[in-house]
């Protein structure tokens, strides 16, 4: 049997009655998302890495180390009685500073001196310098190609765990089941990088280095484009699409598959095909409300920005939903898990419509970024992640403080594994199957009809 991660096992409690531990997480998440994105990101603020792409490089590595230590390695080297004994702000800290700690391993030790000085020029800002590219564009660029990684490891490295189950190695115990997993994942992505992004990387140099990579890139006719921004719109759909899988639709529906190898490949293909198709609705949905994308011209009529807006929108989908799971316990419990899931679905969407829409309209006041949808300077994923990193700190590092607490062995709840109970293929079922297909495609129409019109009231910028 698997033993089931600390994040799966520990039961958190309200340390006070009502809404006041969603309104006190809600203000300290926010002030150290404020207070930190001043300190590290703001270019108006110290260290002014919003440049855009070092900033951005910092908020997916940080997120892609925070899932190695909790979902990979489950903690390790750090045993469950330090993890329930130590207060959660001193556990926060420890934990953070690891964190940053071996993301500065992997960015100086990995890509920039391994990969940067030794095989490929683009993962080291020095080695570009010397080369001739300007000292900006250097270190842009070498960001750029180790983000473009991030974002892979991003999708993978949780994809195994939550969707494959840690299979083959989920019998084995950490570090060698972490290890095993770590270099696996890794190996894979390295792989996703090479087929997808390598090309993006080479076209980036005039001339175009076409004894290196495939230029121009394979995926140019049918995305309209040579810019990476394709590979990352459904990349960023698969992150997405996994946390979706993860929290707030309980793993549902791949959960009724009883057969585990079954399960595991549906789950893990099935979260693929999932945030592919929601790549290709989000393109489509910017052509209902912006006309149709005109190659060779700039910004938000440009394909390439719009395959990179396709990946933002889904970032805005994912606080919302990851804030529901974490400080209202999913929002929806009361009905059954198919209707659960629905108005959690239906509730996150809701949110991402209106955190879209204040962004927009208000970001370019208080975090530095510029106004407007698409300005090369204006970047809504990286300070979405930085909030994102800020709250999986305060859940997974620091049990949910001040508003939440570990609970007591007196009062600690039924600890709830997902369930992979055999359905019953009897004439209900199918006909479920057959009027939820029916109603799935009935309102797919009904939003393309609508978006237009929802489109044209969301414009925020004439």
């Amino acid at each position: 049997m698997e033993t089931p991660l600390y994040l799966e096992e520990r039961s958190l409690v309200k340390r006070f009655s009502g809404p006041l531990p969603i309104l006190l997480n809600t203000l300290f998440v926010l002030t150290l998302f404020y207070v930190s994105w001043w300190i590290f990101q703001d270019p108006r603020g110290i260290m002014r890495m919003y440049t855009p792409y070092v900033g951005y490089m910092w908020c997916r590595w940080l997120l892609v180390i925070m899932i190695w230590i909790a979902y990979i390695f489950d903690f390790w080297p750090f045993s469950r009685s330090w993890l329930k004994n130590t207060h959660p702000v001193l556990k926060g800290v420890i934990l953070t500073t690891l964190t940053v700690a071996l993301f500065m391993i992997v960015l100086k030790g990995f890509f920039e001196t391994i990969l940067g000085e030794y095989a490929i020029a683009y993962f080291s800002p020095e080695r570009l310098t010397k080369e001739g590219i300007v000292e900006f564009y250097a270190l842009e660029y070498s960001a750029q190609a180790i983000l473009m990684f991030a974002a892979i490891a991003s999708w993978l490295s949780p994809a195994w765990v939550v969707a494959m189950e840690s299979s083959p190695w989920d019998k084995l115990t950490q570090p060698v089941k972490g290890f095993s997993i770590l270099m696996f994942t890794f190996f894979i992505s390295v792989i996703v990088y090479f087929v997808a992004f390598h090309s993006h990387m080479a076209i980036l140099f005039d001339p175009w280095q076409k004894f290196a990579a495939i230029t121009p890139p394979w995926w140019e006719d049918f995305a309209g484009t040579v810019h990476g921004n394709f590979n990352i719109a459904w990349i960023m759909c698969c992150t997405v699409i996994v946390w979706m899988h993860e929290t707030i639709w309980e793993r549902y529906p791949f959960s009724m598959i009883e057969t585990p190898w079954l399960r595991r490949v549906a789950s893990f293909f099935g979260i693929i095909v999932i945030a592919v198709a929601l790549s290709f609705f989000l393109y489509f949905a910017q052509e209902l409300v912006w006309g149709e994308a005109i190659r060779g011209t700039r910004r938000d009529a440009s394909p390439d920005w719009r395959w990179l807006h396709v990946g933002e929108m889904a970032i805005f989908w994912l606080l919302p939903a990851l804030y529901m799971h974490f400080y209202m316990k999913n929002g929806f419990n009361a009905y059954s898990k198919v209707v659960n899931v629905f108005l959690r679905t239906v509730a996150s969407i809701a949110g991402a419509v209106v955190l879209y829409y204040v962004y927009y309209k208000t970001a370019h006041l208080f975090l530095g970024t510029q106004e407007g949808f698409s300005h090369p300077q204006q970047f809504p994923m990286i300070p979405l992640i930085w909030l994102i990193n800020i709250m999986l700190i305060n859940y997974w590092f620091m049990d949910g403080w001040p508003g939440w607490r570990l609970a007591e062995a007196s009062e600690k709840a039924p600890i709830t594994h997902v369930s992979y109970e055999r359905v019953a293929l009897s004439g209900s079922f199918y006909k479920g199957v057959a009027g939820g297909t029916l109603a799935g495609v009935a309102l797919y129409f009904v939003i393309v009809y609508l978006i237009p019109f929802m489109g044209s009231a969301l414009i925020i910028f004439k």
